[in-house]
């Protein structure tokens, strides 16, 4: 892979030897660790906001930007002012490790109905789980105006959690094993699964398996979605230890985990389009499509991955600023979220930022 470096910041960056990939495993909890120094990696880079609480998600109407934070707030950044909004939801949030607000995505007609949906992992009478709610914005506050699904398993960790409204309108949710590996091959659960919905709630008649949110299923901890231009479907998913993935989702279709991951194939279970192999831990979030390549955010490989479909290379893109969690493209410019605050980072200078870059060509050498 080819760094892009150029201006001097300098910054010290953490890489732990364990298995981030957005776990921990009780067998694998010690951290092995060692101080890399880099340069900072882009000409041009822009920091639109900073201070920012452990953000998660960006969404982005015109010239207004909207960041869940995981502690429970969206943050709205316009003409270089960030405002904290207050959430009001019906569940406590969960403080578990990975928990808290997730995936959040504005409805298609924000601008009249002030609607969005959200998702969020929290702690009833019965236990702890992730929900998928609709949320009204009303004076500067957030509130939960209805359930559209419920008890989303949740457990230590592999919350999954990211939300889009794809091409055809649906909802779209990425659910994580919740540490119980086996559920992922269990269509009568909702773990380990890429879920599809109606924007009420209900369950599209086209969805592969009949009266079932499961889109696609044998998924560990999937924590990214986007589409191409034709319409392709791609999800980014945690390994266990290494063998990181980047898939195109078919609907369903068999992932593999637990069976097989990274390099192993097996008739009839999906191998992955892009994956880190044995040896070497992306931790992927979030993730957008431009122009025939994808960009994942990295948290333990503290970078922004760029993915070439028609030469089926990969890069890093841009490195040194530590763990980024999501990504977003909107006319020539790529948005980034650093997450160094999350309790596995080591943080920087009033971390954490969000970024803007130029993805003109000429300033992004190859």
């Amino acid at each position: 892979m080819k760094k892009v470096l150029a201006t001097s910041i300098t910054a010290i960056l953490l890489i732990a030897g364990c298995s981030e990939n957005e776990q921990q495993d009780s067998s694998n909890d010690s951290e092995d660790t060692k101080q890399e120094e880099l340069t900072s990696p882009v000409e041009d880079l822009e920091v639109i906001a900073e201070n920012l609480d452990v953000p998660w998600s960006i969404e982005k109407l015109e010239g207004t930007f909207y960041l869940t934070e995981r502690s429970g707030s969206i943050v709205k950044i316009e003409g270089g002012e960030v405002e904290r909004q207050s959430i009001e939801l019906e569940q406590k949030i969960s403080t578990a490790s990975e928990a808290g607000l997730l995936g959040f995505v504005l409805a298609s007609d924000f601008s009249e109905s002030n609607l969005a949906y959200a998702y969020y992992t929290y702690e009833g009478n019965a236990g702890q789980f992730n929900r998928l709610i609709r949320l009204q914005l009303e004076d500067n506050v957030w509130r939960e105006e209805s359930l559209l699904l419920d008890q989303i398993p949740s457990g230590a960790y592999h919350h999954g959690g990211r939300l889009k409204i794809g091409p055809d309108g649906k909802l779209y949710a990425t659910a994580g094993d919740a540490s119980e590996r086996e559920i992922a091959q269990d269509l009568n659960s909702l773990g380990g699964k890429i879920l599809r919905m109606n924007l009420d709630g209900s369950i599209p008649s086209d969805n592969p398996f009949p009266d079932s949110y499961v889109y696609s299923y044998g998924h560990r901890n999937p924590q990214g979605m986007t589409w191409s231009s034709d319409g392709t479907m791609y999800a980014s998913e945690h390994g266990d230890n290494a063998n990181d993935e980047v898939n195109i989702i078919e609907a369903g279709q068999n992932y593999g985990w637990p069976i097989i991951e990274g390099y192993e194939e097996q008739e009839d279970l999906i191998s992955p389009l892009f994956t880190s192999g044995n040896d070497e831990t992306w931790a992927p979030s979030g993730m957008d499509y431009d122009d025939g390549k994808l960009y994942v955010a990295a948290l333990r490989g503290s970078a922004l991955l760029e993915f070439d479909l028609e030469k089926n290379e990969q890069r890093e893109l841009i490195t040194g600023l530590g763990r980024i969690r999501d990504v977003l493209i909107e006319d020539e410019s790529l948005y980034f979220i650093s997450n160094n605050l999350d309790g596995r980072g080591n943080s920087q200078k009033n971390d954490d930022k969000l970024y803007r870059i130029s993805l003109s060509r000429s300033k992004l050498s190859k």
